[in-house]
């Protein structure tokens, strides 16, 4: 799965789950933008992966940053063949009815907002590239119910929609769009999600799924490299679990 001569923007990159796909395509010989509001760990993430990786600052909400994210990447490199939209938020567990407006609005704005803009704003740099590949990683959550999540499963099952709906839109240009639903990752995320809940919650929900364990990032990194690979050149609209069997 080698990617060499391509050109590659991740967002959320920084660490966790884009963290490692940034390395794996980095491996595979894909010169990376790397995007995150975490300014010191992207910044030394680049700085270690050399001269085919640079850094941006880029809030995912914003259609101007994502004009700057695709110009800075064309600048640097050429024009973009892949795009990870990888950024996300989680929310607080709260009900339906103790969550409120302002919070759904945030999580809408990085979680499903983000992903539009950035296919849209992709697509002219793909064009002149020729084909690309676009994968937006959604969760689980995008393909089951979960309590206390309404915001965070809303935007990761539109998520999956999105994809969809822009495989069918993209494919006279060339460009596949696929989805990948993380299951139980060991992220930054995860971890401060259930930092102040007692016991092992993680843990002893991962023991009770078919493949019986937490998944460590690079395993879901590793679906998204086949993903935007030639390997998967006659894959478009996929929404793949990668779950331990979570979802069967």
């Amino acid at each position: 799965m080698t990617m060499a001569g391509k050109v590659a923007i991740v967002t959320g990159g920084a660490q966790g789950l884009g963290a490692a796909v940034v390395r794996l395509l980095s491996e595979a010989g894909a010169q990376v933008l790397i995007t995150d509001i975490a300014d010191a760990a992207g910044g030394s993430l680049a700085a270690e992966l050399g001269e085919g990786a640079r850094f941006l600052h880029h809030d995912v909400s914003s259609a101007a940053d994502w004009s700057a994210a695709i110009k800075a990447a064309e600048d640097a490199f050429g024009p973009v063949d892949i795009l990870v939209n990888n950024a996300a938020t989680t929310q607080r567990p709260a009900s339906v009815e103790d969550f409120g407006e302002e919070e759904y609005r945030r999580i809408f704005e990085v979680n499903q907002l983000s992903v539009f803009l950035g296919m849209r704003a992709v697509v002219p740099s793909m064009r002149k590239a020729g084909a690309g590949a676009i994968v937006n990683i959604s969760s689980v959550a995008g393909l089951v119910g979960q309590r206390a999540a309404i915001g965070y499963v809303a935007t990761k099952f539109a998520v999956r929609g999105m994809t969809k709906a822009a495989a069918l839109d993209l494919a006279p240009y060339n460009i596949r769009v696929n989805c990948v639903h993380p299951g139980a990752i060991d992220t930054p995320m995860l971890r401060q999600v259930t930092e102040a809940m007692e016991g092992d919650p993680v843990g002893d929900f991962c023991r009770t799924l078919p493949i019986p364990r937490q998944a460590a990032p690079k395993e879901v990194a590793s679906a998204v490299l086949f993903l935007v690979s030639d390997g998967a050149s006659f894959c478009t609209g996929v929404t793949m679990p990668v779950d331990g069997g979570w979802t069967v």
